[in-house]
């Protein structure tokens, strides 16, 4: 085999790793003895090229030796002419092939005279002369090359050259000292710093800062994917002889549009692994001028409630995305159990008495009820559906052998739990396994999108729609999105929320995204990390720090800025201005003051943070202390300490001080933020909620999740002052606290008592691991 390849014209290392691809040398062995059957044993090298390009780029060997013959013909003679053959059979899966049809789009026959040549190279260096006079040979004669063979698909790209060549040498004459110095590069236009990271693009229907927004990655070229009705080029697509008909129907019904599904389970709260799913299916949707529908998999009835219908479409919605179509799984329960008799009819299913120990695991025993007739599983399907048998007594199964060699999986259970929608009409519920495909087909899906770990279930997808003739979508399988410090399973939450671990789904410190709203993170910021994790195959495990900085690029431009203290000390200012307070107008952002003011009061008494002010001042300590004035920010004063009271354990209680107009007091080394005639508050501080990276991993948690819980992991500081501006805020609303961090309305505010939750500090704490 080895000199049968280096007989072609490989090199002896490119045989031997051809040799230890076995399917690849099978079909080359095949190509080559087929060729030498018609040509004789020498091969020249450009046949022997042409054999090797088809058996390593043919996906049906079927069709190897219909090609292999008219490369043995000399009919197909360049790799062009190959890559069209190539792509014809592709496209034709179906036998006979069309051969006259075959052979115009390969050129077969069609020749290329070389006065043709010359006139096409003539036509193309006459359109653009006044450029070649101009830029002479530094002028781009690949553009020459292009456009030439764009006029004769089919001609020789070296005859074409030389001609090219030719031509030009004739017009420019030979080249000079000035032609041969190298043509200098063109100055790149630089960004100024801010404008960076600025670059607009369209964001999921809003502008964005992202340099490259998800929408411009799905329509770009990461994805190969299938057009719509072009299912059959998709690797590992399964062909039948309806398959042609069938697409062709599919594409009547949908016009050639992208349909792509969004398919949650209603059983618990969507996390940060759904948002990249949502954003993906619902974004390749939308930038393709597609359509996504929001489908529930509602086919386990006993886990489904109604709050989790209702939370998985706010998050959809909130993140900015509105599905064509809001469906059920059982919807389609009707259709579903038709086709399951069909199945049964067509001899691909029958009734199973195993249990279901005995069923799972990878190899489990056959099933001794597998050759049962098809009459016998008619009857007693129809006697599972009446209720006659209990739960785990009988299961319709499918017969096939999956991909990871699972046999016959379940398509259908006895569970004797009324349905949220259906309420007690069945007693028979399907499985995953048979029912999303069948409703990726009523629906007309054209790219059913899923995370890496359905992979194995593609072989029963194909399989299903085809053992019952109707139309077959294409499945396509992405890496999951995980974080780093938390747990997205359900299971994993509700025992978080049993145990008092956390309050709920939608706890701040948790990264479900009804608890990322209830923090504070905008939808833009979550968006935009999907966007930076991008569309991979491989699973992709994220730092929550990155997710953090998306948010604090959204959240600086959209919170407006407010004061708050934290752990207030009061200041009396002894010589205040004003027999009463005064109003200050603080800029909404600073940064840009044509976005607005609000005004806060400015009274002889104000309130600072404890921590910007010191008895002694150390070496680098820029904020309040005796003998050291700071600036009020915002309002145009320097204060200084005059007296420092305390109580009777020692602990300073109060500041007595007297202010200086900013424009002729001394400049202070720093401002300080601060409040006066304030609104009392609760701020809820939260760091991560488990303390390794990996609180799932056994090796690094011996303990369990439940053992590694952060007991720092909220803080909760119930006498917090923030300035009255925010008076009027309502849940959900985001400000920026000055020097403080991102914060946002919590749910649990009431009249009087407001509540903030922290989303981000300012800049990420560079102590954290």
């Amino acid at each position: 085999a080895l000199g049968l390849f280096t007989g072609i014209g490989l090199s002896e290392a490119k045989a031997r790793e051809t040799l230890r691809n076995g399917a690849l040398s099978a079909l080359l062995r095949r190509a080559v003895l087929q060729a030498r059957s018609a040509l004789g044993p020498a091969l020249d090298k450009a046949t022997g090229t042409l054999l090797y390009n088809t058996a390593a780029r043919l996906k049906d060997p079927k069709h190897l030796g219909f090609l292999v013959g008219y490369i043995a013909r000399r009919e197909i003679l360049t790799d062009l002419q190959l890559s069209a053959a190539l792509e014809y059979v592709r496209s034709h899966p179906l036998e006979p092939l069309d051969v006259a049809d075959f052979e115009r789009a390969c050129g077969v026959g069609v020749c290329i005279t070389p006065e043709q040549i010359e006139e096409a190279v003539e036509a193309v260096v006459s359109k653009h002369r006044a450029e070649l006079l101009a830029e002479r040979y530094h002028f781009n004669m690949g553009l020459l090359m292009g456009e030439a063979r764009n006029r004769l698909r089919w001609a020789d790209g070296k005859t074409i050259k030389n001609e090219v060549d030719l031509q030009v040498l004739h017009l420019l004459g030979p080249k000079t000292e000035a032609d041969l110095e190298k043509k200098p590069k063109a100055a790149k236009a630089r960004l100024a710093p801010a404008e960076k990271q600025k670059v607009a693009v369209v964001e999921n229907g809003d502008m964005g800062t992202e340099t490259q927004s998800l929408l411009e990655q799905l329509r770009g070229e990461a994805l190969k994917f299938h057009k719509p009705g072009e299912n059959y080029k998709s690797e590992g697509y399964v062909v039948t002889p309806n398959t042609m008909a069938l697409l062709k129907q599919h594409l009547e019904i949908t016009g050639g549009q992208v349909r792509t599904r969004f398919p949650p389970e209603p059983n618990g709260i969507l996390h940060i692994g759904h948002a990249k799913a949502i954003n993906f299916n619902f974004g390749y949707a939308k930038a393709n001028g597609g359509v996504c529908f929001l489908r529930y998999d509602d086919t386990n009835p006993e886990k489904e409630e109604e709050k989790y219908f209702t939370a998985i479409r706010e998050m959809v919605e909130w993140l900015g995305y509105q599905p064509y179509a809001v469906t059920h799984a059982s919807d389609y329960f009707d259709q579903l159990y038709t086709w399951a008799l069909e199945l049964i009819r067509r001899g691909q299913a029958y009734v199973c008495h195993q249990k279901v120990e005995e069923i799972k695991g990878h190899n489990p025993p056959p099933s001794p009820w597998r050759d049962r007739p098809v009459e016998e599983s008619l009857l007693l399907f129809e006697d599972m559906r009446k209720g006659k048998f209990g739960e785990g007594e009988a299961t319709l199964r499918m017969k096939l052998v999956m991909e990871d060699g699972k046999m016959d999986p379940v398509a259908y259970r006895v569970k004797f739990t009324p349905h949220h929608r259906t309420g007690d009409k069945w007693c028979i519920y399907p499985t995953y396994d048979y029912t999303h495909c069948l409703c990726d087909s009523i629906e007309h899906i054209t790219h059913s999108l899923c995370t890496k770990e359905f992979q194995a279930r593609r072989s029963s997808y194909f399989w299903l729609c085809n053992a019952l003739d109707v139309y077959c979508p294409v499945q396509w399988e992405y890496g999951r999105l995980n974080l780093l410090y938390t747990v997205v399973s359900k299971r994993k939450i509700i025992r978080l929320v049993e145990t008092g671990a956390v309050r709920d789904w939608d706890d701040p410190r948790l990264f479900t995204l009804t608890a990322l709203r209830r923090r504070g993170f905008p939808p833009e910021a979550i968006n935009n990390f999907c966007a930076r994790v991008g569309v991979t195959v491989a699973q992709v495990t994220m730092e929550p720090h990155l997710l953090e900085a998306c948010a604090r690029e959204v959240l600086n431009e959209q919170a407006p800025r407010a004061m708050a203290v934290l752990e207030p000390l009061k200041v009396t200012i002894t010589n205040f201005p004003a027999p009463k307070a005064l109003e200050v107008l603080v800029p909404n952002f600073p940064a840009d003051e044509s976005r607005g003011f609000h005004k806060v009061p400015f009274h002889q008494t104000i309130y600072i943070e404890e921590t910007d002010f010191r008895e002694e001042a150390d070496k680098g300590y820029k904020r309040l202390a005796p003998g050291q004035p700071v600036g009020l920010r915002h309002a145009g004063y320097v204060i200084t300490v005059q007296n420092v009271i305390k109580d009777v354990s020692g602990r300073v209680i109060e500041l007595e001080v007297t202010c200086t107009k900013s424009d002729v007091a001394e400049k202070p080394k720093a401002f300080i933020h601060w409040v006066s005639v304030p609104l009392a508050c609760e701020v809820r501080l939260y760091e991560r909620l488990f303390l390794h990276k990996n609180p799932e991993d056994p090796s690094e948690v011996p303990g369990g999740f439940l053992s590694d819980l952060n007991p720092d992991s909220l803080r909760v500081v119930h006498n917090a002052l923030v300035d009255s501006s925010v008076r009027s805020a309502r849940p959900f609303d985001k400000f920026q606290f000055e020097r403080l961090g991102y914060f946002s309305v919590d749910p649990d505010s009431e009249e009087g008592k407001m509540v903030f939750n922290r989303t981000v500090t300012l800049k990420e704490d560079p102590g954290k691991a």
